[in-house]
């Protein structure tokens, strides 16, 4: 089992920047591929980014690339989410997930086995 608490969100500008950070507790975190998700009001959960279990490798969704910026610690258990230039249609609750891997990084929301209880990001002026 992992638990995973997400922390960071708020109310933020646009052009503003907001760093989430995701801690873990239970298995082994460097088994794990790590991604960020988001849902809007009366929207699915979609995907934003994800992380391999080293770090090497990172995937994003074309509208926050060169925007956002995904990491992770393994040292400290934790997953970063850097969001820079920060626009209103990011507005959503952004969602931890962990899927326990160390190969293929999967990039849907359903091939992931543990999920934080999301942080509200709020985009506005």
């Amino acid at each position: 089992q992992v638990q995973l608490v997400e922390s960071g969100g708020g109310l933020v500008q646009p052009g503003g920047s907001l760093r989430l950070s995701c801690t873990t507790s239970g298995r082994t975190f460097s088994d794990h591929a790590m991604a960020w998700f988001r849902q809007g009001p009366e929207k699915e959960r979609d995907f934003v980014a994800a992380i391999n279990w080293s770090g090497v490798d990172q995937f994003y969704t074309d509208s926050v690339k060169g925007r956002f910026t995904i990491s992770r610690d393994n040292a400290k258990n934790t997953v970063y989410l850097q969001m820079n230039s920060l626009k209103p249609e990011d507005t959503a609750i952004y969602y931890c997930a962990a899927h326990r891997t160390t190969g293929f990084v999967p990039l849907h929301p359903d091939e992931y086995e543990y999920w934080g209880q999301g942080t509200q990001v709020t985009v506005s002026s």
